[in-house]
Parts: C-alpha cells; sequence; structure tokens
C-alpha cells in the first residue's frame, strides 16, 4: 500500500488521502503525474482525472456521488462540489459464490459461556428489570437504588470527590484553586457481589409504551421480548401500570412468538392491581430476589464458536472506517458465518448504494425481496418527513471525509464481510439462521445496537472513527478505531485499534483473527470491553410511527 494515497477499488476515479497533502504536490499514480489543486486533508479524496458537472464519481467500484461542478484533476471533493448519488437496485440475479475464510484457527475453539434451555449461550448472565411505560420509571429507579450496593453491583464515582473538593474549597473561600483540582482514581472496589455468577441487574427505562401509535407499543413489546429472550439473559421483571398500551399480554404473545419453550422466570407486576406503591415495589423486590438467587446456579462452560451471534455496528465514522476497521470487522464476521455462527449488519440507511450486491448476496428470492421491500418503504418514509437517506452523514462523517451517503455506506456494508446473506429481518425479529442476517434499524448507533441485543446479539463490534462512547446494558461492545490516533486519543473507549491496516504494518486478514481472539476472551468473561467498565448502558427503543 502506498501510504500516501489509496485507490479502493480499479474502478474508482477518486484517490483516498492517508496522510494529509499539500497543494502544488505531485503524485504519481498508474503512470501519470497528478499536479494536487487544494490541500486534500487525510481521510478525505482527489480526483484522477478532471471530471465534468454531472459526472458520476466512483468508490469501491460503485457510484457515491456525482460532480456538481466541474472537478480537475488533483482536486479535493467537499460538500460544495459534489452530492449523494447512488447505484439504483433491483431484482436478485445470479447465484452467489462464496469462498470461507480459513478458520483452522479457530474451528475447535471455544468460549466459556452461559448455556440456556433453549440452546442459546450467553456471553453474560443478567437480570432485567423493565417497565412497559414510562409511567413505571421511577419504580424503577427505587428498584435500582434499593438493589446495586446492598448486591455488590454498585461502582465508585470519583466525580462525587471531586464536587466535594469543589465544595470545600468555596467554602474556605478558595475557589481560584479548583482549577488545579485533578480527579482522584476511584479504588476498585473488592468483588463483593452477593451472587457471584451474576455479572448485573439491568434496569431498561425508555419514554413509551403509551401516547404514539399502537404500533409504536407492539414494536417496544416485541424489543423487551427479545431482551429476555437474549441468552445473556437469566430472567426478568416487568413493571405494567395496567392501563398502557403496551400490556402484558401482548409482551407474552411476542415471548410466544420468539421462543414458544421459553423456560426462563418472567416476573410480572401491575401496579393498578397490587394496589400501594408500597406493595408494588416490596413484591418486586422480593420476588426478584428470590430469581436471582436461582439464576446465581447458571455457571460458565466451554461453547463452540458457533455459539457466537456477533452485531455489526458503526458510529462516528471517518474516512479509513470503510477501509481498515469495516473490512477487519467483516473478516471477522466471515470466519464466525464458516464456524456456523450468527451474525447481523444493520443500520439501512447505510446500506444505500449497495442494495443489489447484498440483494444478489442473498440466497433466494424471497429473502432478496423483503430486503428491496425494507428499504424501499424506509427510504420513502424519510421522504415523507422531509428527509432522506442523501442527509445521513453527521457533520463529524462530512468534516473526517464521508461527504455523501452513498460513499458512507459503501464502507459501513463492509462490516458484513462476503458471506452469503441468510435472512432479513425487520425491527424486532430475532435471528435463528446461522449466517449473516440483515436486521432493519436505523443509522442512529444506540437505536441500531439496543435493536441487535433484542434480535439476540451476545456480542457486539462497534467501529469508529472519531470515538463513540455507547455501550448496551446486557450485550458486551467491543469498540473498533479506525486509526491510530484515536486509540492513542481515546484510550477509555477504545479496545482494539485496526490503524496497523493504514500505516501497512498489519493485514485485514490478520487484524480479524486478532480481532476474534479478543471476542473470545470477551465472551469468556476473561476480558471487560472498555464500555462495561465505563458502565455505557445504552437503550433508545426506535419509535416508528407518529405521536397521537
Amino acid at each position: 500500500m502506498n501510504h500516501k494515497f489509496l485507490q479502493i477499488h480499479p474502478k474508482d476515479n477518486v484517490l483516498v488521502a492517508l496522510t494529509d497533502l499539500k497543494s502544488g504536490e505531485t503524485i504519481e499514480f498508474s503512470g501519470k503525474s497528478i499536479v494536487l489543486r487544494d490541500n486534500i486533508p487525510a481521510k478525505h479524496k482527489f480526483a484522477i482525472a478532471d471530471l465534468a458537472k454531472g459526472e458520476l464519481i466512483y468508490m469501491y467500484g460503485s457510484i457515491v456521488g456525482k460532480a456538481m461542478s466541474p472537478i480537475s484533476m488533483g482536486g479535493v471533493l467537499t460538500v460544495s462540489n459534489t452530492a449523494h448519488e447512488a447505484n439504483s437496485f433491483g431484482q436478485k440475479t445470479g447465484e452467489y459464490q462464496w469462498s470461507p475464510p480459513d478458520i483452522t484457527r479457530f474451528e475447535n475453539r471455544t468460549f466459556m459461556g452461559f448455556h440456556r434451555p433453549d440452546g442459546q449461550v450467553g456471553t453474560g448472565n443478567y437480570w432485567l428489570v423493565i417497565p412497559l411505560v414510562f409511567c413505571e420509571n421511577r419504580n424503577v429507579a427505587t428498584i435500582k437504588d434499593a438493589f446495586m450496593e446492598e448486591l455488590g453491583f454498585g461502582k465508585q464515582n470519583p466525580y462525587k470527590s471531586l464536587v466535594q473538593q469543589m465544595a470545600n474549597l468555596y467554602k474556605q473561600g478558595q475557589k481560584d484553586d479548583i482549577e488545579n483540582l485533578s480527579i482522584e482514581k476511584a479504588i476498585p472496589k473488592e468483588d463483593n457481589r452477593l451472587f457471584k455468577n451474576i455479572d448485573g441487574i439491568k434496569f431498561l427505562t425508555h419514554e413509551g409504551g403509551c401516547g404514539g401509535i399502537r404500533k409504536d407499543s407492539e414494536s417496544l413489546c416485541g424489543l423487551l421480548a427479545g431482551y429476555i429472550n437474549n441468552p445473556n439473559v437469566a430472567g426478568a421483571t416487568v413493571l405494567s401500570l395496567g392501563c398502557q398500551n403496551a400490556q402484558p399480554s401482548i409482551l407474552e404473545g411476542k415471548l410466544q412468538t420468539i421462543n414458544p419453550n421459553l423456560q426462563k422466570p418472567v416476573i410480572i407486576l401491575e401496579q393498578q392491581k397490587e394496589g400501594t406503591e408500597e406493595n408494588l415495589l416490596s413484591q418486586a423486590i422480593k420476588k426478584t430476589f428470590l430469581a436471582m438467587a436461582e439464576a446465581d446456579k447458571y455457571e460458565r462452560a466451554p461453547a463452540p464458536l458457533s455459539k457466537i451471534t456477533l452485531g455489526l455496528e458503526c458510529g462516528g465514522s471517518d474516512g479509513f472506517s470503510g477501509i481498515s476497521a469495516n473490512p477487519a470487522v467483516g473478516h471477522a464476521s466471515d470466519i464466525i458465518v464458516a464456524l456456523k455462527g450468527k451474525t447481523i449488519l444493520s443500520e439501512f440507511p447505510e446500506l444505500c448504494g449497495v442494495e443489489q450486491e447484498l440483494i444478489n448476496r442473498c440466497t433466494n428470492t424471497g429473502i432478496a425481496e423483503k430486503f428491496s421491500h425494507l428499504m424501499t418503504a424506509y427510504a420513502a418514509s424519510a421522504v415523507a418527513v422531509g428527509s432522506g437517506f442523501d442527509m445521513n452523514p453527521s457533520p463529524g462523517n462530512i468534516k473526517d471525509g464521508l461527504i455523501t451517503d452513498a460513499m458512507k455506506s459503501s464502507g459501513a456494508a463492509k462490516k458484513g464481510g462476503t458471506s452469503p446473506v441468510v435472512d432479513v429481518l425487520d425491527y424486532t425479529e430475532y435471528a435463528t439462521k446461522p449466517g449473516l442476517n440483515l436486521l432493519c434499524t436505523p443509522g442512529n448507533d444506540v437505536e441500531s445496537t439496543t435493536a441487535m441485543a433484542g434480535s439476540g446479539a451476545n456480542i457486539i463490534l462497534f467501529t469508529t472513527g472519531l470515538g463513540t462512547p455507547t455501550g448496551n446494558p446486557i450485550t458486551p461492545v467491543i469498540k473498533v478505531s479506525s486509526n491510530t490516533k484515536l486509540a492513542v486519543r481515546m484510550p477509555d473507549i477504545i479496545d482494539f485499534n485496526t490503524g496497523g491496516v493504514i500505516e501497512g504494518t498489519k493485514t485485514i486478514k490478520e487484524m480479524g483473527e486478532e480481532m476474534l481472539e479478543l471476542i473470545i476472551k470477551v465472551a469468556s468473561g476473561e476480558v471487560k470491553s472498555k464500555a462495561m467498565e465505563l458502565g455505557q448502558d445504552d437503550f433508545i427503543p426506535w419509535k416508528r410511527g407518529v405521536s397521537l
């Protein structure tokens, strides 16, 4: 790899700057000299030939934009001279042929997981406390306050000490000394958990369950059912008010659909039946405590890597994400698929322009048609509210080189590797088929990771080029950096650095295999991801309808 620039695909008519390039600098590419017309920041793109107004721009071998004004050879692509344009898509064509990666290194490997009666294997052992409606959030918070410290799940907050120091200085009239204070790192508490085999008790508060359209409440119940069924969950306590749209019967119906033979304890309490708040809370706390005592009997035991369901996510992406982190995640995904495990690729707005490739990778026309239908309907719903997939790139994406949605999508899709698409799932549908699954979610990081855990992911790989402090309550999230600068600047959130691909010291294959070694350690409970250490328990259901 040239360490100054990269052509990703032979069909591309732009190059990616791997380092900052100066205006007037001459580079040699494909037998010709290109004089740079502009300063080209690292991660941005520049033309390798003169582009006329309206001419299509190619990256990854796909259409990623069109010139809105003439762009000279050596000129930088910007939001001023480039607009979103993407490949169209139609029916599935041909039979997809896949060459699986070499799995010799991993085919007899295991991880230490929690085996559930239905055959799923968890990478953690959590108890859930869930409100069916936002009216119960305060009661959930009361239960959390009662349990966390007493059961040994509480964590010291180093910022409390900082506030105490500031308050003392202020009282002493030494306000000017506050700027010189530093954070006193909390001393980790000795593991004093009462239930040693329970990794945590998680509280999934939300703002839904009533007041919106009925479809939103049904979707919420489907999502919560997926969380209860997730192999990382031992059981759940569910609080209902009684009169809300999201009724316990809907939740129970969704659980029956996902897993007719569910053998987990699910405690459902309704406040309007229990009477006083004190009675509701005392019943919830006592029943939950006794159920957790039973859940504590689960112990980790060896499980094949085929029991991993791997979520594939990106957020805070940059111009290197599609070159380093995402393809490396894609290779790890291909290995899991070759080992008969499941992987989940979501974020449908970030598959814009690569639809035909994914359609052709579908194992049958029915799956392909479902994907096409979901993508078309999603795009139309965005347009109906005055938006569109073309508005997906964030200011941070644009600043770091992703100036069109198709450009972002072409790189984002690399997380799905090259394996066949075995199933397409609408939001809250549960992954059951070994192989690569496509899941309809927004591009929003937390809505997407929330959905993947609800569809059964027991580990999530999350790539980022800018840095994103995101995790999940029940599923370990492993953060993968696209570049070394980020990994050095934000070591508290980055678990794995693929910057070596950009620097030319590592290959995609090497990075993917090293990533899988880390997955095995996290899945076994040997290593905690940074998101777990920081307690990043982000949970945002996707509200698909309008509010009434």
